[in-house]
């Protein structure tokens, strides 16, 4: 499972010209999910998220959290984050999660963030999204399962 973590100032997700999720201050977060994900890799991988610090205190260091800054969060499907461009220049996506599983795995992840963070919007997984954003830094972060769950 990987997640792109983008600290924004505001961001939304539109379809068919209709917005499906929009925020404020908080993280917009692209979720991939592999065939080989769980929910115990979700649970762990969503607690790293909502655990992180990258928002600035006082002092200026990054030392608050998405709770403490009463964050929200926008969460987007991308099975793209499992694009293989090894060999020539076509992506393969043979790493991907079927969409069955990783559509299930993603509205899973969407509930447990429900459970922490108030304001919680996403997207429609499979749909042809159009993502803004305004990054808040930049600051971006990419978790993957593989190095947080060992």
């Amino acid at each position: 499972m990987k997640f792109v973590i983008q600290r924004v100032t505001n961001a939304s997700c539109t379809v068919n010209q209709e917005i499906t999720g929009s925020i404020q201050k908080g993280f917009l977060v692209l979720v991939g999910v592999s065939d080989e994900d769980t929910r115990e890799i979700a649970d762990k991988m969503v607690k790293k998220l909502i655990g992180l610090r990258i928002f600035e205190d006082a002092e200026g260091k990054t030392n608050l959290s998405l709770k403490d800054v009463g964050g929200e969060l926008l969460l987007i499907s991308q099975f793209t984050l499992y694009a293989d461009c090894r060999k020539g220049n076509r992506p393969s996506f043979i790493n991907a999660g079927k969409p069955d599983m990783a559509k299930e795995l993603y509205e899973y992840i969407i509930e447990k963030c429900k459970q922490e963070i108030p304001v919680v919007k996403q997207g429609i997984f499979g749909a042809d999204m159009k993502i803004s954003l305004l990054n808040d830094g930049p600051f971006t972060i990419l978790l993957d399962s593989k190095e947080i769950c060992g």
